[in-house]
């Protein structure tokens, strides 16, 4: 309970409105599916929330939106990759958003996808050593 509490308490001086979020969706093989893991991250670098669809599509953005912000609260600025699904979805939510697109601009979430890429490599080599 007490880790909680911290956690509540630190979560509510979090909900101001100034942050940058940044925003981005990975293939990921589970049970040789694949699905898309959306993830949300802050301009600390901190994980705010991850999702994971069958689907890429306005559907799914839009869920994944609101479950951020139903969460965390509303942020000013989201910065995406290229994906038209979070400009749809945003379109839906309202036009209280600032969308910022660029190629480098949401590396904070692409360099967090590293440590869940090298252990995909390992697996593999450690499937192809044994057959």
């Amino acid at each position: 309970m007490f880790a909680a509490e911290i956690r509540k308490r630190r979560f509510e001086g979090m909900r101001t409105s100034l942050w940058r979020w940044h925003l981005d969706e990975v293939f990921v093989k589970t049970t040789g599916e694949t699905h898309y893991l959306w993830r949300t991250v802050d301009h600390e670098g901190e994980i705010l929330e991850s999702y994971v669809t069958k689907t890429r599509d306005k559907k799914a953005a839009l869920k994944f939106l609101r479950k951020v912000m139903l969460k965390r609260g509303r942020s000013e600025v989201l910065v995406t990759d290229r994906l038209r699904s979070y400009g749809a979805a945003l379109r839906v939510m309202g036009t209280g958003f600032q969308q910022k697109i660029g190629c480098f601009l949401d590396n904070r979430v692409e360099n967090l996808l590293l440590p869940f890429r090298q252990r995909e490599r390992a697996i593999l080599r450690i499937r192809r050593m044994r057959s």
